[in-house]
């Protein structure tokens, strides 16, 4: 079975960042090797994983971006404190994936 990714990455000040993938684990290298340092990500240094929720189809996940990307800024805040409520990162730099699904 193919999971799909839905993931809030936030800087050490809280800038955030939500995004979709395949492969949580290549996408988070490639967030943290800075490789475009044009790319909203670098600019701000958003490469901590704080949330995310995986989904065996692709639209449904699409979805699940396009709605949180339209939340206000706190009830995103309270999504993330639900599952991560000290923002720690869910990642190590060294392991950036993909086993963070549990069971």
């Amino acid at each position: 079975m193919r999971f799909y990714y839905v993931y809030l990455l936030a800087s050490r000040s809280r800038v955030l960042y939500i995004g979709v993938t395949r492969d949580i684990g290549e996408r988070l290298l490639w967030h943290r090797s800075g490789v475009n340092r044009r790319s909203f990500v670098s600019q701000y240094h958003v490469t901590k994983l704080v949330y995310w929720e995986d989904f065996t189809d692709i639209k449904q996940a699409i979805a699940r971006e396009k709605q949180l990307k339209g939340w206000r800024r706190a009830k995103k805040v309270r999504l993330i404190e639900q599952m991560n409520p000290v923002w720690a990162d869910l990642a190590p730099p060294d392991h950036p994936g993909p086993s963070l699904r549990s069971g």
